[in-house]
């Protein structure tokens, strides 16, 4: 009993400390369709399943795309507005490198080192932002996660009392650190929140805005349809300096 009232306090305890590290939304706008304007992107994190979706749907929308990625064979894609650059994003030379004439930049950057303390996400967030503001590309859409600053506690209680407190909570923390330095840079930038992902098609149909997600159970979104709207993003205004958090 009394290591079940330890535990209890452990994640309460994290739950706020990510409440408080992560980015506090500001009141959202109302959202517009963007304009139909082919754009130069930058997308980070192009092989993993956010990042996919972003450059299949941006070259369906016929837009030049950029993907930076680790391994150049894991995106297996081919199109004639499709540039696979290899680089690490903790190499601010590579990222800068690839950041160059764009129009704007897509973050779906992850990883999978769960199990101990990493800067992965912050540090390579860092480097992206330095290296937009050194180029002069103004726009940055990046993906974080539902769970972190105003939306604490929205992932339910899976999430909430075991996922992120057991699995994930270097990861969760060195995003809220990773939402801190977005808001803190000179950008035009948006963070989207989307809750657990999943594998389903895209709907084209969602819920976005501050009170999405619930502290009883998991919501859910597909991969997809986080692409879709991280896109839409480029060049609607509503939620600039925002985090909008997403779920089906």
């Amino acid at each position: 009993m009394t290591l079940l009232a330890l535990y209890l306090i452990y994640a309460l305890a994290l739950s706020i400390a990510l409440a408080r590290k992560g980015v506090r939304a500001s009141t959202e706008g109302n959202f517009l369709s963007p304009e139909k304007r082919k754009l130069r992107l930058l997308i980070i994190g192009a092989t993993g399943g956010t990042g996919r979706q972003l450059v299949e749907q941006a070259l369906n929308l016929g837009h030049e795309v950029t993907a930076f990625v680790r391994n150049r064979s894991a995106l297996n894609l081919a199109n004639p507005r499709l540039r696979i650059v290899q680089g690490d994003i903790m190499d601010y030379a590579s990222v800068a490198a690839a950041v160059a004439d764009q129009d704007a930049v897509l973050s779906a950057l992850g990883h999978k080192r769960y199990f101990y303390p990493t800067r992965i996400l912050s540090e390579g967030t860092r480097n992206i932002i330095k290296a937009m503001e050194t180029h002069g590309v103004g726009r940055l859409i990046c993906e974080t996660s539902l769970g972190i600053g105003s939306s604490a506690g929205r992932m339910g209680i899976y999430y909430t009392f075991f996922l992120i407190q057991l699995i994930l909570p270097f990861y969760f923390w060195d995003k809220a650190r990773q939402e801190q330095i977005v808001a803190k840079s000179k950008l035009d930038w948006v963070i989207v929140r989307p809750g657990a992902l999943t594998n389903s098609k895209r709907k084209g149909r969602y819920r976005h805005g501050q009170r999405v997600g619930n502290y009883l159970w998991t919501v859910k979104i597909s991969r997809a349809d986080v692409a879709e709207f991280m896109l839409k993003q480029l060049e609607d205004n509503s939620y600039l300096e925002t985090s909008m958090s997403l779920s089906d």
